[in-house]
């Protein structure tokens, strides 16, 4: 039986050329040929270039935008969606997206390192920019992984060198690797989490799954997969997310639809 997955992008996909295309391709070779896909970005116009770190590697500016995502999981629901599939390492409001709905989501973030402890004893996660760093030890942390993460590192490449390079991968590949190398020598991972999507894009369509004998996590492919395995086990056994307790309470569609429209949510449409 087939399943409809909502993938979703921190980036706003327009601004990017080419950059879906990347990904279904490389997806097609990853997920059942009966399940599909359909991608969605952030609303156009949400930042200032198209480069979603000028506003993400800010607290506020990173918190304010996961209204988007809020509203994508609630789009994602109401359009029949099988799952929602939060496809960035930093999953912004990926608990709040769980009480809201009652479809499967699945974070990149969280999947990658869960998975990143069944390939290896330690995970390193390498990043594009370096003020996030507390935020992704904050969320290892959440996830109850801090004694197998060997560090969050930044990689001291740029979003702005990934682009160019899915046309020459070469040299940055090379970087890339150097980098990994230097953080397994001092980290002691035996495990890599590349950050964010579009340079795991990049390693994963060169190839790219391993440095030496240190295993490169397809952040990507991980998630969506998952989304996959989630579908499955709640048409299987009718597993669903927890409704106990504060965090996985459900208000009513009702008072969602109006605290969204007090605060000038209900705009935002997917």
């Amino acid at each position: 039986m087939g399943m409809r997955l909502w993938h979703q992008s921190f980036t706003v996909l327009g601004d990017l050329p080419g950059y879906e295309d990347a990904m279904r391709a490389h997806l097609g070779k990853v997920l059942r040929p009966d399940t599909e896909v359909v991608f969605h970005g952030q609303a156009p116009g949400t930042y200032p270039s198209d480069y979603p770190g000028d506003d993400i590697g800010y607290g506020y500016t990173f918190w304010i935008h996961g209204n988007q995502w809020i509203a994508a999981g609630r789009a994602a629901e109401a359009q029949g969606f099988d799952a929602f599939a939060m496809c960035t390492l930093p999953n912004p409001m990926l608990r709040e997206a769980r009480s809201i709905v009652d479809i499967p989501v699945i974070g990149m973030g969280e999947t990658c390192c869960h998975l990143a402890t069944m390939f290896g004893q330690r995970f390193a996660i390498i990043l594009f920019i370096d003020r996030m760093i507390p935020l992704y030890q904050e969320q290892v942390r959440n996830y109850g992984l801090t004694d197998r993460c060997a560090g969050v590192v930044a990689s001291g490449l740029k979003f702005a060198d990934v682009l160019p390079a899915y046309q020459n991968p070469g040299p940055l590949i090379e970087k890339f690797q150097e980098v990994a190398r230097r953080v397994i020598r001092e980290t002691g991972a035996d495990v890599i989490i590349p950050g964010e999507v579009p340079l795991n894009l990049l390693m994963a369509r060169n190839g790219i799954n391993r440095v030496d004998d240190v295993p490169i996590i397809d952040g990507l492919a991980s998630t969506m997969k998952m989304a996959e395995l989630m579908v499955d086990l709640h048409r299987a056994t009718g597993i669903r997310h927890s409704r106990h307790g504060w965090f996985n309470s459900v208000p009513s569609a009702e008072r969602v639809d109006q605290v969204g429209k007090f605060y000038g949510v209900d705009r935002l449409k997917f």
